[in-house]
């Protein structure tokens, strides 16, 4: 079991697991409305947890050799099942998150090349001057204003995606952009409980009508985008950006020389917008608010954020250890996609038991990483079981925020260096608090994500006089050092 260096003693909010299991009815309305208030205590205790839904037998697995063997060792026993197949089918069909057999096969070896670790460093740049524009936003107002943090950090990580995938730009006014796909996640994560409830598919599911206004817009910004950048490519080849668009449609399978159909274009892109805006967004709006709740880690990013910034960009994110311990104990307790599914082709035994043909098989990453067989105070925020060589005493398949196997997400360090530079980028100029009344409660809705937003107080830093560049402290600033240490000990 892994050790952890040192505890803050804070349990941030969660769902208690149910005392027993709940009828089915019951169950889909609880689903309906929040999936995460479904688990039971026997889930975050045992190895393997099988019940009997009305559509069929389900395993929950929480055991690291078995879930090593459905998505490393026997993964051609165990597909994407028909719920997980129903969302992604908004919209996202026919790209690498939902394609299967070869034709994932072909799009992963098509793929991969844009995300080797020297194109993701490469974004670097793109990323830190994205955070700055959130930081001169936030000086604009006075010390001590309240910032919806979802609604920015979401409008900074679409900017990041501006930047890195679609450097002319996204065709689309942004918010409307954050609000079709705040409108999307909300439509397709709610699982329809006549799913649940195993109902045929002729039956009337209403949210798949309300998905198809929001695709209908990404689908029209997206053929705007492809066929501009198209045109540019044909015309004027060498003064073409250098984006993940480009390289994208430039993009050959390497084996067959194959490039990929509009279809598959479409899907991807929609695809990597889901994953690099809404999944990396939610992911740092839950980091600011664990530690606005920690003053110590707090502290600990900020000073490690002043000594690290300033050296070569180039190995920026690696140096920032502190910073990427707390993403990473981030992803541990509200991983951006809490569960992910597979249907059984055939029998199998994991972890000891026997698993028959057509059992839905689901690894639920939020049950996981909070197991009590597997951590040590498991819903305690404490980023240092991550420093120190505590990471290595992890099982690769006890701590699950991207995947594993031949489906890890394939832009999982474009993800973790994004939210690594952009966390310790805010955290050197501000810190932030909880607004007063303010509730923050984890919901799933495909993604992970604080149900009422979060509204929090800003408060700016006091400029490192040991930095030259920032020249001498004003007396703004020392007028505003006094005013937070006056606030600090009203408090």
């Amino acid at each position: 079991m892994p050790t952890t260096l040192d505890s803050s003693g804070w349990y941030p909010p969660a769902p208690a697991p149910r005392a027993a299991p709940v009828s089915p009815l019951t169950l889909a309305r609880i689903i309906q409305r929040n999936p995460l208030e479904a688990w039971t205590k026997n889930h975050f205790e045992r190895p393997v947890v099988i019940n009997r839904l009305p559509f069929g037998q389900v395993a929950v697995i929480n055991e690291p050799s078995a879930i090593r063997r459905v998505l490393l060792e026997n993964t051609s026993n165990y597909r994407k099942d028909w719920l997980q197949r129903r969302v992604l089918s908004n919209g996202l069909s026919g790209g690498l998150l939902s394609a299967e057999s070869e034709q994932w096969r072909a799009q992963r070896r098509t793929l991969s090349p844009m995300f080797t670790r020297k194109t993701v460093m490469s974004f670097a740049p793109a990323m830190l001057e994205a955070a700055e524009l959130l930081v001169d936003q936030w000086r604009r107002n006075s010390d001590g204003h309240v910032v919806e943090v979802v609604g920015d950090i979401t409008c900074l990580t679409l900017e990041v995606l501006r930047r890195t995938i679609f450097s002319e730009g996204l065709g689309q006014d942004p918010e409307k952009f954050r609000l079709a796909m705040t409108d999307f996640f909300n439509t397709i994560g709610r699982i329809d409980p006549f799913d649940v409830l195993g109902l045929p598919d002729f039956m009337p599911r209403p949210r798949r009508w309300r998905a198809g206004q929001a695709l209908r817009f990404f689908d029209a910004a997206i053929d705007t985008i492809v066929a501009r950048r198209r045109r540019t490519l044909a015309e004027h080849p060498t003064s073409a950006p250098n984006d993940i668009l480009t390289l994208l449609l430039k993009a050959q399978d390497p084996e067959s020389g194959r490039s990929m159909s509009e279809a598959e274009v479409r899907a991807n892109i929609v695809t990597f917008i889901s994953a690099g805006h809404e999944t990396t967004a939610n992911t740092l709006s839950w980091a600011l608010y664990l530690l606005s709740q920690s003053p110590r880690w707090r502290e600990s990013v900020a000073t490690e954020a002043a000594r690290e910034m300033p050296g070569p960009l180039d190995t920026l994110a690696d140096r920032l250890v502190v910073t990427r311990a707390v993403i990473d104990e981030t992803l541990r307790l509200y991983p951006p996609i809490a569960a992910l599914s597979r249907s059984a082709v055939g029998p199998d035994e994991l972890g000891g038991v026997a698993i028959k043909r057509g059992t839905m098989v689901v690894i639920a990453p939020y049950v996981l990483q909070r197991h009590r067989l597997l951590w040590e105070r498991p819903d305690e925020f404490d980023p240092g079981r991550f420093l120190d060589g505590g990471r290595e005493k992890i099982d690769r398949y006890a701590y699950l925020p991207f995947g594993a196997g031949p489906r890890i997400c394939i832009g999982a360090s474009f993800a973790l260096q994004e939210a690594t530079l952009v966390l310790a980028t805010l955290m050197k100029h501000f810190t932030l608090e909880l607004a007063p009344d303010h509730v923050v409660w984890p919901l799933l809705r495909v993604t992970l994500r604080p149900q009422h937003g979060l509204r929090m107080i800003v408060h700016s830093r006091l400029p490192d006089i040991s930095d030259p560049s920032l020249g001498p402290p004003t007396r703004a600033d020392a007028a505003q050092l006094v005013g937070q240490e006056l606030r600090r000990i009203a408090n």
